[in-house]
């Protein structure tokens, strides 16, 4: 069965007031950042904060990871706003759409299994980056702007109670838990720190201040553009990148949650359960996303693990804006960019910098390098690409130098060569160079019982080499080689001459 509808996966014990709780407050985290990113797209923020009830909701009940958050996210929103500027909103619904049916053919042709392709240094990278942009981005709420429109830092008395506020919410994320980890953390200082602004009056920025989040239910509405091949042409690149971004976003952080809560999600549901709520946001006035990082870990640092906290934070989210929005637009930012911050501390990987020096140095610069793409650049899926291709080329260089070969003539005069290491495109050249052609007696065995031939590179080596032998008249044997072997190269046979000289005499695998 493709979905599962049971609310607590994994049958462990649900503590229905933990997820209730952690829901309200990753709603509460939703709001700025959904806001944020719609302003960021160019958009209005009840576009952001209706993606982020409709995805949230639709991940929370059928994905494929209980306990992760979805929404409304800055990396859709980075694609998104050059269309925005180009064709406008309409354009952006319908590119949503078209994305997250991308996002469905990809869990139906299980293309999730291609994340374990992902080296853990690039994982280590990734988070890094992404704490460093969550840390970067709460800076924002220390800057002002003047009569003029210019923005610039805060000073004096509004610059101290912000950070004072901030800190006060930070201490006590840091030091509840160790009194009582019966309510949330992050919950109780936003309503602290909350109440003491409101009760004391005091004068700092809120939710209000950035923008109004009051509005109805999400209103249905297919998207106003003409359905031709030219709107298709328009709208398939940026649908493209929008399901690419949002599957490798989803899945890494489906990943980070995994070794955290010690389970395993189903990656290839998690993909299908992101196309349906990309589809049904776009349907619905929203700006599209994908899974959460930083509200991610707010949930399962206060104790989430099943899919109801996912599911009230959604349907929270949902009453903010239709009935709550004049009490939410009182909370001070300095409360919720206190638990941004502390996210992004405990999201850092800390022991990957004990990693330094006693890791493979191509290891390090991958996990670097990453971590630098993700923060210049703000493109996820690119950081992520750039950190695998550099890992493939550094385990293709590696095994490129391991190819060997031992080489003895035996007492009737024939002359062995035992091979060590993968014969494919990146030792090709290492491999030409083990052999003696000219020097070599007139009959030579190629022993292949500690090597294989894995491409079509390693097959035209093979190819070239045997010819060389045969040219000079002499016979070339090889032994030993494995099942697959002999059929890559029986396949090859038809398309180019591999000259294989096999000796009956040997059997295949089974040669004392």
């Amino acid at each position: 069965m493709l979905f599962n509808l049971n609310l607590f996966d994994f049958k462990q014990p649900v503590n229905y007031r933990t997820e209730v709780l952690s829901g309200l407050t990753v709603a509460l985290a939703l709001i700025p950042e959904a806001v944020a990113f719609a302003l960021i797209a160019g958009l209005s923020p009840l576009t952001g904060l209706y993606a982020a009830f409709s995805i949230g909701l639709i991940t929370s009940v059928l994905g494929g990871r209980p306990g992760m958050i979805s929404g409304a996210t800055g990396a859709v929103a980075v694609v998104i706003v050059t269309l925005v500027q180009s064709h406008g909103v309409e354009y952006v619904f319908a590119t949503i759409v078209l994305a997250g049916i991308l996002q469905i053919l990809a869990g139906l042709l299980r293309l999730g299994k291609f994340i374990r392709l992902v080296p853990h240094p690039v994982m280590f990278g990734f988070v890094n980056g992404l704490a460093i942009i969550i840390f970067l981005s709460q800076l924002n709420q220390f800057k002002t702007v003047d009569a003029s429109g210019t923005l610039h830092w805060m000073t004096g008395t509004p610059l101290a109670i912000m950070l004072g506020l901030v800190l006060l919410t930070m201490g006590i994320i840091w030091g509840l838990p160790r009194l009582t980890k019966a309510i949330p953390a992050s919950l109780v200082a936003i309503v602290m720190v909350s109440l003491l602004v409101i009760g004391l009056g005091i004068n700092t920025r809120t939710v209000g201040d950035i923008a109004s989040i009051s509005g109805g239910f999400p209103p249905f509405h297919i998207p106003s553009v003409p359905f031709t091949l030219d709107t298709l042409s328009i709208i398939f690149p940026y649908a493209s990148v929008v399901a690419g971004v949002g599957l490798i976003e989803s899945l890494l952080t489906l990943n980070l949650v995994d070794e955290l809560t010690n389970t395993r999600g189903r990656g290839n549901k998690e993909c299908v359960a992101q196309g349906l709520a990309n589809v049904t946001t776009g349907l619905f006035s929203g700006m599209g996303g994908c899974a959460m990082i930083g509200q991610s870990l707010i949930n399962v640092s206060s104790g989430a693990r099943a899919r109801l906290s996912g599911i009230v934070a959604s349907v929270m989210l949902l009453v903010f804006i239709m009935f709550g929005a004049p009490v939410v637009e009182k909370l001070p930012m300095a409360a919720l960019t206190g638990v941004m911050v502390m996210v992004s501390i405990g999201t850092f990987e800390w022991a990957s910098l004990k990693t330094i020096g006693k890791m493979p140095w191509p290891d390090v610069l991958v996990m670097v390098l990453v971590a630098g793409i993700t923060v210049l650049v703000h493109n996820l899926a690119l950081a992520v690409l750039v950190g695998v291709i550099v890992s493939a080329l550094v385990y293709a260089w590696e095994n490129a130098k391991r190819i060997r070969a031992r080489k003895y003539t035996d007492e009737t005069g024939v002359k062995h060569y035992e091979l060590y290491g993968p014969l494919f495109f990146g030792s090709v050249m290492a491999f030409r160079e083990k052999f003696d052609v000219a020097g070599d007696p007139a009959e030579v065995v190629l022993d292949f019982q500690q090597s294989r031939v894995a491409d079509m590179s390693g097959i035209e080596a093979l190819n070239k080499l045997t010819a060389s032998y045969e040219q000079a008249g002499k016979t070339v044997r090889l032994k030993h080689l494995s099942p697959d072997c002999r059929r890559l190269l029986t396949r090859a046979s038809g398309i180019i001459d591999v000259n294989v000289l096999d000796d009956p005499a040997y059997t295949v695998l089974a040669d004392d």
